[in-house]
């Protein structure tokens, strides 16, 4: 959430920012809401102070045996004021807060103009797509051949874009989950945390979900839940209404996400690019203002470095202003390639927040002068386990369909070096 002081002293500057990704601040709506409201609270005080004066000279005249008809005729026509004023502040204050709550996080200084993802600018590649000599299948008729990847169940037992991995299809993503799992908590300091997979209203509200992208999550009927769209959100929420006594903190989580996709339709519908349910290693950091900017480039570095050690060619992309998420104030996206696409696809988000979360989760620290400020956050996927699935497939391939598993992965497999047969 925006700080309302900004909004209120400089709408300006909020207007110019947001306007960056695409977006018109009605400030006069918004001007004429902060009159409003700074003129019945200036009006509240004077009839607040009329009224405690009206209090005084009755309890005067009564112990002085006088009757006081007209003050207390008074009284009453000031406190059906006082309460209508009341009525109206928290309505106009409900108007404030709606109109903030629908408000994105503001561009980040380094974050280039563009509205969609043509204006994203590349930051950094690591490794060449290969040619391998033949036509690479994509991730479905591989999976299918070798009968890890069962889609044909997935639509039976619950719908369209759910899917069933058998065998070592199974095995390889648990693979992948360990992997990614040592990997943060072992080399880069992450606590590992095992959290619900559902969340509450204010969870949902702190990281920017609600109310905004309801339609995106699945609820439970009759119950104030919701099944949560990425371990970011619980995460995050560990340290909500907290002051923080260290920092930084580092979190990392394996779990099942669900989000419904409900602007996503005939996008990637084949295969396992955009399902409702994936599995996904996250990333969260919350640390001090000064320090977010460098967080950033460890947390983007630590994603990456499970591509590296998986051997998939990527490019880091810094997402224009247009094109990035809600809450996020600058974000990299990792792609990762595809060679039955022959392009780069999305495996990772990983975003700086500012205070934006902090603001509506609470979540603070101790300043150098003992006051508490707001943290700043960040997330990411660290990595997206099917997506990490389908570019593990693609790009290991063989000739004769088996799939190779890269070194840093055997260990978790038991040693086997390719999926589909032995090597000759």
């Amino acid at each position: 959430m925006l700080d309302p002081n900004l909004l209120r002293s400089q709408p300006e500057l909020v207007a110019a920012a947001l306007a960056k990704r695409g977006l018109e601040l009605d400030q006069d709506a918004l001007g004429e809401l902060d009159r409003r409201r700074k003129a019945l609270q200036v009006e509240m005080e004077t009839l607040r102070s009329e009224r405690n004066a009206l209090s005084r000279s009755i309890g005067v005249a009564k112990r002085e045996g006088r009757e006081a008809i007209g003050e207390q005729e008074r009284a009453i026509r000031v406190g059906e004021r006082v309460a209508a004023i009341e009525a109206e502040l928290a309505e106009i204050l409900a108007s404030w807060d709606s109109l903030v709550r629908s408000l994105p996080n503001l561009p980040h200084p380094d974050v280039p103009d563009g509205q969609d993802a043509s204006e994203n600018r590349l930051v950094r590649q690591w490794g060449t797509p290969e040619e391998p000599g033949f036509t690479p299948k994509d991730h479905v008729d591989l999976g299918s051949a070798l009968g890890i990847m069962d889609f044909a169940a997935g639509v039976r037992l619950a719908g369209t874009r759910f899917v069933v991995l058998r065998g070592a299809g199974a095995r390889l993503e648990r693979a992948l989950i360990q992997f990614m799992l040592d990997l943060h908590t072992a080399e880069h300091g992450y606590e590992e945390i095992a959290p619900p997979l559902l969340a509450n209203t204010p969870s949902l509200f702190g990281t920017g979900q609600l109310p905004k992208f309801e339609e995106d999550l699945f609820a439970l009927r009759n119950d104030p839940y919701y099944l949560i769209p990425t371990a970011e959100v619980p995460l995050t929420n560990l340290l909500r209404d907290e002051i923080v006594p260290d920092l930084p903190r580092r979190f990392c989580a394996f779990t099942p996400c669900f989000r419904r996709e409900a602007g996503a339709a005939g996008r990637d519908t084949r295969g396992m690019i955009r399902q409702h349910q994936f599995d996904k290693v996250e990333l969260v950091q919350v640390v001090r203002p000064e320090d977010s900017d460098a967080a950033l480039e460890s947390l983007a570095g630590h994603a990456e470095e499970v591509l590296r050690r998986l051997e998939l060619p990527y490019r880091v992309m810094l997402l224009c202003a247009g094109d990035m998420g809600f809450a996020a104030a600058k974000t990299y996206d990792l792609e990762v390639w595809l060679p039955s696409q022959r392009t780069y696809r999305e495996i990772s988000s990983c975003s700086i927040f500012g205070d934006f979360q902090a603001r509506r989760l609470q979540l603070r620290y101790r300043g150098p002068d003992g006051k508490p400020q707001l943290a700043h956050t960040l997330n990411g996927s660290g990595l997206a386990v099917g997506r990490t699935l389908v570019a593990l497939l693609e790009n290991h391939q063989t000739a004769d369909g088996r799939i190779r598993i890269p070194g840093a992965l055997r260990p978790y497999i038991g040693g086997q070096e390719f999926v589909g047969g032995e090597h000759p």
